[in-house]
């Protein structure tokens, strides 16, 4: 696989909602912050806050912020984004596990990811790889029909 799936990441509390967040590159910070908030950007240790209601996307241990309404993303993360680089979000995959044809759709992300096709820590918000993304929405399907 590419090196966007090592988790070589570190956690923090958000300040915000108290989630569990994982630790981000600044080359993924430039990347999702929109012109001009993204030359203002102090170097730092950021972490990314998933939780879609919290209004923070990344914070430092020294008090840094980016709100959510900066990225560019933003809309993409409100609608549920399963995987950023080939434009897959939560509801066309469940609607894929549902008519049985999903499988098609996570084997040719796995195939790009293995050939270093994917840019997961510059398109994905949170830097990280989305297979787990994948796997965690199977499993709430798997658990919706039982």
């Amino acid at each position: 696989m590419s090196d966007c799936c090592s988790s070589s990441n570190t956690r923090q509390l958000c300040y915000e909602c108290g989630s569990s967040c994982k630790s981000v590159s600044m080359s993924t910070l430039y990347h999702q912050v929109r012109s001009p908030e993204n030359q203002s950007i102090v170097s730092d240790n950021y972490y990314f806050c998933s939780t879609k209601i919290c209004l923070i996307a990344y914070f430092s241990n020294t008090g840094n912020t980016i709100p959510k309404q900066y990225l560019r993303n933003y809309q993409s993360i409100q609608n549920n984004a399963l995987c950023y680089c080939f434009d897959i979000d939560a509801e066309q995959y469940l609607s894929a596990l549902k008519d049985q044809r999903a499988e098609s759709i996570k084997a040719f992300v796995i195939q790009r990811t293995q050939t270093g096709e994917c840019a997961c820590e510059i398109r994905n918000p949170s830097g990280q790889c989305c297979l787990a993304n994948f796997k965690n929405l199977e499993k709430i399907h798997r658990e919706s029909l039982t």
